[in-house]
């Protein structure tokens, strides 16, 4: 398979993936009842739980094929990057394939270790509604646009 015809399949793929995600992220945020009040709603056989999953699952895909779409174009993003140091810096910056590979793998690394400081901190920092709230958030039956 030739890299043109990859590259015009994978940006298929995720023009089709972000439609599908957009198109669910606005139903979950429109359609359904915040998901506290969403029990036993269901649109198309599906309750909210699962359209929420099936969001991940979509944004999951979406987020792998982002980064199959980078390490395609990495080459291309270190000669930028070395066309701009080469000129704020006054000299030649060539990175070669060696140094490319770290640079992706620690810019990863960097990116994943950032990604779970964010969860560990939210994990630690969130809280449990106080039984008065839980109280006054009751499940509603009516429509959320209407």
């Amino acid at each position: 398979m030739s890299r043109t015809l990859l590259n015009f399949l994978l940006d298929t793929l995720l023009l089709g993936t972000f439609a599908g995600l957009s198109i669910v992220a606005l139903i979950v945020r429109f359609v359904f009842p915040p998901g506290t009040q969403a029990d036993g709603w269901t649109l198309w056989g599906s309750g909210y739980d699962a359209w929420v999953a099936a969001w991940f699952n979509l944004f999951a895909l979406f987020a792998l094929l982002v980064l199959f779409h980078v390490m395609l174009h990495w080459s291309w993003v270190c000669g930028v990057v070395g066309q701009r140091l080469t000129k704020r810096l006054g000299r030649t910056v060539r990175i070669d394939e060696a140094n490319q590979t770290v640079y992706g793998v620690g810019l990863l690394v960097l990116l994943f270790l950032l990604a779970g400081l964010v969860i560990g901190a939210a994990t630690m920092a969130i809280e449990e509604p106080s039984a008065e709230t839980s109280r006054a958030a009751t499940p509603s039956t009516t429509r959320p646009n209407g």
